[in-house]
C-alpha cells in the first residue's frame, strides 16, 4: 500500500486510489464538475487541479493514480491560480439564470465559483447559444449552462444500460443530446438530474414549484416496489413537491427509480378525504361514527368476515389489521395475496431475496427464472446491470423478458430446464458447479398454483448440491408481501373472498365480484374498488404517517411522517382502534409505541431494525417429492407507470406511459 503526502499529511492507501481519494481521505477538499464515485473517469472538466512536487504542471487529481513517495499540494498558489483559470472558462458561456434556474441553491457552479472562482472574467463577447433538447416528461433541459461534464451520459452508458445520450460537433459546438430528441428509455432517466451539477438538466415537473429553502426535509422509504429504496421527501405546507434519492450503498446505493420519484403528485389528486356510506346506491358522505355503525350493524349480522392487505400497507397497520379480523371472524380470514401466488412460509429462506441485494456485487452467476427485474424491482436490475458492465457477470434466464439493459443467455422457456440442470443434462449445470456466488433470481410469473411448488422446491434441490441454498432468491414486488408474510397475515386467497363481509385495506388490484357481498373499503385514493364499496373509511398515504415496511430481503426500514393526510382522513392503525371499540373487540393499544410494542413481543426478529435477517439454511426443508413440469415461462403483465393507485393518480406517470408507448410503436416520440 503506497504512502503519500497531502499538505505534509501523510497517508497509506490502497493500490490503484486516485490522488482525489487520497487528497479527501486526508481531510481536503477537491472541488470536481465531471468526476463522481460512480461513474469512470472523464477527466475533462480539471476542476480537480492539484500540484504535485517534481511536476512543471497542475495534474488533474481525479485521472491521476497514486504512488509511493508522491507529494501532493491542495492549496498553493499555483493550485489557487489554475482553479481560478478553470472557474473563468467554465463561466465564459454560462449564461446569469440563477435567479431563474431550479438548481438554485443546490448547484455546485454556485458553490464552487463562490469558494475557488475569482470573482471576475476577462471575455467580453457574445455567450454561445444551444438549442434545448427533448428528453422526454420527465427532464426539462437548459442546454446553455451546460458545461460538457457528460457525467449525464456516462450513467445512462454505464449504470442504466441505455445509451441515449451523446455528445454532437467538437469544441465550442459540443452539445450533449439524444440526437432524435427522444424521451430517454430508462426507468432510471430521471438520475441524470442529481447527476448535472450546473442546472442545464433539471426536473420538468418540479419546474418553478419551490427553493430548497423552503421545503421540509423527511428522510423515509418508497414504497412502490419492494426494494425499499431510501428516500427524501421534500414538502411545501401538505404538499409534497418532490422525492429525492437517500444514499444507501446496501440497497439502492444514491439512485431511485423514475416512479420512485416522480409518482408523488399522485398523493394530491383523486383522495379520499371523509368517510362514505351506500345509501339507496349511491355513496353518502358521513361521519366516522355513522361509517362505524353501519360497519357494525352488518357485521353483527354475521361471522364471515374477510380481510385483503393491499401493496403498500405498513407493518403496524397489517398487524393491526390482523388482530381485528381474527377477533371478529375467530380465524385467520386474512390475505395479502391479490393475484394467483404461491409461497411457503415455513422458512424464511423460502420466501427472502437471501443473497441480499448488495450481494449482487459479489455475485458471479444469475440465473433468472420468470423473473423480469427491470419492471419489478428496478433498483435490482441496476444493480445487476453495473455488476454487468464492470466484471462481465455471466446472466442466464428460463423464461425471455424483455430487454434488461444487459446481454441474458437464454436457456429456453420450459421450467422442466430446472429439472433438467438437476439431472445435470443442461450444460448450465457445469458453470453453477464452477460458481463461487451463484444467485438463483425467481420472479412471480412463475409463483402461482400450478407452478410453485415447482420451481422453488427444484430450485432448492439444486442450489444444495451445490451447498448453495442461500443463493435462493424471491423477487416480491409489493411493499408488504414480505411483512405480512413474517406476520402471519395469510390464508388461501379463494377462501378469504367468499365471505359475506370483506374488509379492503388498501387492496386496490384485486377484482372482487360483489355480488351479495358488503365491501368495507379502507384507503387513501378513490381506487376502482373504492366506488363498489358500501363504506369508505379514508386513510393515510405513505408519507402521512409513521410505520415500518420489510423489503424483500427481510430488513425491516422506518417510514416516517413528511406531511399529513388531508380533510378527515386518518392513519390506518388509529382507524383499525376505533372501529375496534365501536365493535367491543377493543385492541389492546392506544399509541403506535404500544402498537409496536405488541409487535415486537408477538414477532421479536422485526424489532431488529435496518439489518438483514440471520438466517440458519441447515434446517431448510426441502421437499423429496417428485416434481415434474412441462410448462412454458409466460411473464405477468405490470403496466410499469401505473401499478398502484398512487401511480395511477399520477399525470406525470401517465405522461411517462403515453411517452413510452409512442417510442414503442415509432422509435421515436413524433
Amino acid at each position: 500500500m503506497p504512502k503519500v503526502k497531502v499538505d505534509g499529511i501523510e497517508i497509506e492507501v490502497e493500490n490503484g486510489t486516485t490522488v482525489l481519494q487520497a487528497c479527501e481521505i486526508a481531510g481536503k477538499e477537491i472541488p470536481r464538475f465531471c468526476y463522481h464515485e460512480k461513474l469512470s473517469i472523464a477527466g475533462n472538466c480539471r476542476m480537480c487541479l492539484v500540484e504535485m512536487e517534481k511536476s512543471p504542471k497542475p495534474v488533474a487529481s481525479c485521472a491521476m493514480p497514486v504512488a509511493e513517495g508522491q507529494v501532493i499540494y491542495t492549496n498553493t498558489q499555483m493550485v489557487k491560480k489554475a482553479r481560478e483559470g478553470v472557474m473563468e472558462f467554465l463561466l465564459i458561456n454560462h449564461p446569469l439564470d440563477c435567479p431563474i434556474c431550479d438548481q438554485g441553491g443546490e448547484c455546485d457552479l454556485q458553490d464552487q465559483s463562490m469558494k475557488f472562482g475569482g470573482g471576475n472574467s476577462r471575455y467580453e463577447l457574445n455567450k454561445r447559444s444551444v438549442k434545448e433538447k427533448y428528453m422526454g416528461p420527465l427532464i426539462k433541459t437548459q442546454m446553455n449552462r451546460c458545461i460538457h461534464c457528460t457525467r449525464c451520459i456516462r450513467f445512462s452508458e454505464e449504470l442504466a444500460g441505455v445509451p441515449d445520450l451523446g455528445a454532437i460537433n467538437r469544441g465550442e459546438n459540443m452539445e450533449i443530446t439524444t440526437f432524435l430528441e427522444k424521451t430517454i428509455n430508462s426507468e432510471l432517466s430521471a438520475n441524470v438530474i442529481d447527476l448535472c451539477p450546473v442546472g442545464a438538466l433539471t426536473s420538468r415537473p418540479y419546474a418553478f414549484e419551490a427553493r430548497p429553502w423552503e421545503l421540509t426535509k423527511t428522510e423515509t422509504i418508497d414504497v412502490m416496489d419492494a426494494v425499499g429504496s431510501n428516500i427524501r421527501v421534500d414538502t411545501k405546507g401538505w404538499e409534497v413537491k418532490r422525492i429525492l434519492p437517500r444514499t444507501n450503498e446496501e440497497i439502492n446505493e444514491e439512485w431511485i427509480s423514475d416512479k420512485t420519484r416522480y409518482a408523488c403528485d399522485g398523493l394530491l389528486n383523486n383522495r379520499i378525504d371523509s368517510p362514505f356510506v351506500r345509501k339507496n346506491g349511491k355513496l353518502i358522505e358521513c361521519s366516522w361514527d355513522d361509517a362505524f355503525v353501519e360497519i357494525s350493524n352488518q357485521i353483527n349480522k354475521t361471522v364471515r368476515v374477510g380481510g385483503i392487505i393491499g401493496s403498500t400497507v405498513d407493518l403496524e397497520s397489517i398487524y393491526a389489521f390482523k388482530l381485528l379480523i381474527n377477533s371478529l371472524a375467530g380465524s385467520n380470514s386474512i390475505d395479502f395475496r391479490q393475484k394467483d401466488f404461491y409461497f411457503n412460509p415455513s422458512h424464511p429462506g423460502n420466501y427472502l431475496f437471501n443473497s441480499s441485494i448488495e450481494g449482487i456485487d459479489h455475485s458471479d452467476l444469475i440465473l433468472l427464472i420468470g423473473a423480469n427485474p427491470r419492471i419489478e424491482a428496478t433498483m435490482v436490475n441496476a444493480r445487476i446491470r453495473k455488476n454487468y458492465a464492470q466484471k462481465k457477470l455471466d446472466i442466464f434466464s428460463i423464461g425471455l423478458p424483455e430487454d434488461q439493459t444487459y446481454k441474458i443467455n437464454f436457456l429456453g422457456d420450459n421450467l422442466s430446464i430446472l429439472r433438467d440442470i438437476l439431472n445435470e443434462k443442461n450444460s448450465f449445470f457445469e458453470k453453477l458447479a464452477k460458481a463461487r456466488k451463484p444467485m438463483f433470481i425467481i420472479g412471480e410469473s412463475v409463483l402461482n398454483s400450478l407452478q410453485g411448488q415447482f420451481v422453488i422446491e427444484t430450485s432448492k434441490l439444486i442450489l444444495k448440491k451445490y451447498n448453495q441454498l442461500n443463493a435462493l432468491n424471491i423477487l416480491h414486488q409489493s411493499a408488504s408481501s414480505v411483512g405480512a408474510i413474517m406476520i402471519g397475515a395469510y390464508n388461501l386467497i379463494e377462501n378469504v373472498v367468499q365471505n359475506e363481509i370483506l374488509y379492503l385495506l388498501g387492496a386496490d388490484e384485486i377484482n372482487i365480484d360483489k355480488k351479495n357481498k358488503f365491501i368495507i373499503y379502507q384507503g387513501s385514493h378513490a381506487s376502482k374498488n373504492a366506488k363498489i364499496a358500501d363504506v369508505i373509511l379514508p386513510g393515510a398515504a405513505f408519507t402521512e404517517k409513521d410505520g415500518l415496511y420489510v423489503n424483500l430481503e427481510g430488513r425491516v426500514q422506518s417510514a416516517y411522517r413528511a406531511s399529513y393526510p388531508p380533510g378527515n382522513a386518518k392513519e390506518d392503525w388509529k382507524i383499525l382502534r376505533a372501529l375496534s371499540e365501536t365493535l367491543n373487540k377493543t385492541l389492546k393499544f392506544n399509541t403506535i409505541e404500544e402498537l409496536r410494542i405488541k409487535l415486537f413481543e408477538s414477532f421479536p426478529s422485526l424489532s431488529k431494525i435496518d439489518e438483514l435477517p440471520i438466517i440458519d439454511y441447515s434446517n431448510l426443508d426441502i421437499s423429496e417429492k417428485k416434481l415434474d413440469l412441462d410448462s412454458v415461462v409466460h411473464y405477468q403483465y405490470l403496466d410499469y407507470y401505473q401499478s398502484n393507485e398512487i401511480a395511477r393518480s399520477s399525470a406525470t406517470m401517465m405522461e411517462c406511459k403515453i411517452a413510452r408507448e409512442k417510442l414503442k410503436k415509432t422509435g421515436t416520440d413524433d
